[in-house]
């Protein structure tokens, strides 16, 4: 690929006075797709190699190993053998936000809670998505213990003496617990490295996998939404998030720019399906008719009923955690993923989809920010080579620099802060990378590592 983009740019260079405007049009955009065409190839054989390579199954069986482990874990540490006895963590769901930021509250106080070996008990009744609380849609936290009795209480960060603690969300909750994102347990790190491209979202998907449990009545729900929706695979999913979070937290992005990353994904398939099929959700119902409409060459399904509850009238109600259930889960189950990360619901889904593969951190594109946990602690990435600025605005760095990346422009550039230098400014993405996070969990040492099939 760099013998012919070094030819194509020094013809450009060379002839560039010569060309009429058409011409230079024409040159460019040969270049832009001779170049998706090795990029396609490339992609390809990347994937063949991760068949041929004699580990795929062991990769696949290693993942498997490591999410029944931690859901074995999860259980033991959720199912006292006394409750009355039991270190408990309180928790309540009803954080001021949406539902994925609910979510992702929820998860972090049982990411602390798995970090002190306590119990997590969430309070959840008067949920403004359902006022029967969590249970009414999910499976409950524990079989044995739901109770928030204890002979000794305080509030975050107590003591261990305490049987009961309350945790604060995680805006107000001081001094922040190391257990929170970016952390994933020192002793899982090491063989999380081998099967997963980013081990933080295997292990936030491994919490969501267990608290995200549907009852009887919703598994048959999502069955049915699948069944009417006609959601088959291969499909992508794109989650279009429009209303409240459009000029505020977001940009705004054309459904067009949306379906230009699914046209790329089905393009690079080495076996290219008959049906281009897309699951579309959003909260704004306008965008799957607007879809349908620009693209008749995809089958685009979707429910503008769901679309239309989302919407921030009607947000808070029971017909609409059904949607938003509906929509994170198929998602989840898609192909690839096509989303803007400063949408909590999209960030869910992503993490869900870790779950259904032994690694699908590169199944999604993202139209703006790069992934992060909402309150997450600080977690510097790290530069592996040196950068000598080119141009105005660009950033100095030398291998080991420390760099809070404050996003990815999606051009190949990042921009960032160097604790080194305290300069912040632009640097070429691939020169920096977003190390591990290994932090001291407990080991849960009781609970073998492999299932005994036999009890």
């Amino acid at each position: 690929m760099w013998y012919y983009i070094n030819a194509e740019l020094n013809k450009f260079k060379k002839h560039i006075d010569e060309f009429t405007y058409d011409q230079r049009e024409k040159e460019i955009q040969d270049v832009m797709k001779n170049a998706w065409e090795h990029k396609k190839s490339l992609i390809i054989n990347i994937d063949k190699l991760k068949r041929a390579d004699g580990y795929n199954e062991w990769r696949e069986k290693e993942a498997k190993d490591l999410s029944d482990l931690v859901q074995r874990r999860f259980r033991y540490l959720q199912n006292p053998a006394d409750c009355n006895k039991a270190k408990k963590l309180i928790c309540s769901l009803n954080k001021g936000c949406g539902f994925g930021c609910q979510i992702h509250h929820i998860t972090y106080c049982f990411l602390v809670a798995y970090g002190t070996e306590r119990t997590l008990v969430m309070k959840s009744k008067g949920w403004r998505y359902h006022k029967d609380g969590w249970e009414s849609v999910f499976k409950p936290l524990s079989d044995t213990c739901m109770s928030t009795a204890g002979s000794s209480h305080s509030n975050w960060p107590g003591d261990p003496s305490k049987q009961v603690i309350s945790l604060p969300i995680v805006d107000n909750v001081y001094p922040k617990p190391r257990f929170q994102p970016p952390g994933v347990p020192a002793d899982l790190a090491p063989r999380l490295e081998k099967i997963h491209g980013h081990p933080l979202v295997w292990w936030v998907g491994q919490v969501l996998k267990y608290l995200m449990r549907p009852q009887d009545h919703v598994k048959r729900t999502l069955e049915k939404a699948k069944e009417k929706l006609g959601f088959k695979k291969p499909i992508v999913g794109v989650h279009v998030r429009r209303t409240d979070k459009v000029g505020t937290e977001a940009a705004y992005h054309d459904i067009d720019e949306y379906m230009t990353k699914v046209e790329q994904y089905y393009d690079q398939l080495e076996t290219k399906p008959d049906i281009k099929r897309v699951f579309l959700a959003s909260d704004d119902p306008k965008v799957i008719i607007t879809a349908r409409k620009r693209y008749p060459n995809y089958e685009i399904i979707g429910d503008p009923e769901i679309a239309e509850t989302a919407s921030v009238a009607k947000r808070y109600s029971d017909t609409s955690l059904q949607g938003i259930i509906i929509d994170i889960h198929l998602l989840s189950e898609c192909d690839y993923l096509v989303c803007t990360f400063s949408s909590q619901v999209c960030r869910v889904a992503y993490e869900l989809m870790q779950t259904f593969y032994s690694d699908a951190y590169d199944r999604f594109t993202s139209l703006d920010d790069i992934y992060y946990y909402g309150g997450q602690n600080p977690h510097p990435h790290v530069a592996i080579l040196d950068h000598k600025p080119r141009k105005n605005g660009e950033l100095e760095l030398k291998a080991g620099d420390l760099i809070d990346v404050f996003g990815n422009h999606w051009d190949g550039f990042s921009k960032g802060y160097n604790t080194r230098t305290s300069m912040t400014g632009l640097f070429p993405s691939f020169k920096v990378k977003n190390p591990i996070s290994a932090v001291d969990f407990p080991k849960y040492s009781n609970i073998p590592l492999l299932e005994n099939k036999n009890n």
